[in-house]
């Protein structure tokens, strides 16, 4: 399985989570992160663990699926230099096309069927349109005319 795109994708999406993996401290989550990574960005609506399993290694979806849970909740990495070599690595390319021009702070609602995730309540959603069972999440992304970057 690959990304490859025309542009070389699968080449600078490979160097980018290699950079990332020189910050999470152990080699041996180098492989967890590149498939959670891949996981992040495939095609399909389900960004959990098993879906991902199934798409990442299909010949091994349920030792993959072991692999990835542990990897998101038991693998010590510090959530502070993560996000801080996702900046140090994409921000440049950003400031290529201009100065950072603004900061977008923008509430999210994710629908949820349920009420086991944490944070689940009945709440206006804007995705929809309507009051619901949703999380809600707040970001800030800093941003110019060519891109945008989440930081928090």
């Amino acid at each position: 399985m690959g990304l490859q795109g025309s542009d070389g994708s699968d080449g600078r999406f490979s160097r980018y989570v290699k950079g990332l993996a020189s910050v999470i401290s152990h080699a041996d989550r180098v492989k967890p992160l590149l498939d959670y990574y891949t996981g992040l960005l495939m095609p399909y609506e389900r960004k959990s663990v098993e879906p991902m399993a199934a798409v990442t290694s299909p010949a091994r979806t349920a030792a993959q699926h072991q692999s990835l849970l542990h990897f998101v909740g038991q693998a010590s990495w510090s959530d502070e230099k993560v996000p801080a070599k996702v900046c140090e690595t994409v921000l440049p390319a950003i400031e290529r096309a201009g100065p950072i021009e603004a900061w977008i702070i923008d509430d999210t609602g994710f629908p949820k069927k349920g009420r086991h995730s944490v944070g689940v309540a009945r709440q206006y959603s804007g995705q929809l349109g309507k009051q619901g069972n949703c999380q809600a999440a707040v970001s800030l992304s800093i941003a110019n005319r060519g891109a945008s970057l989440p930081v928090r």
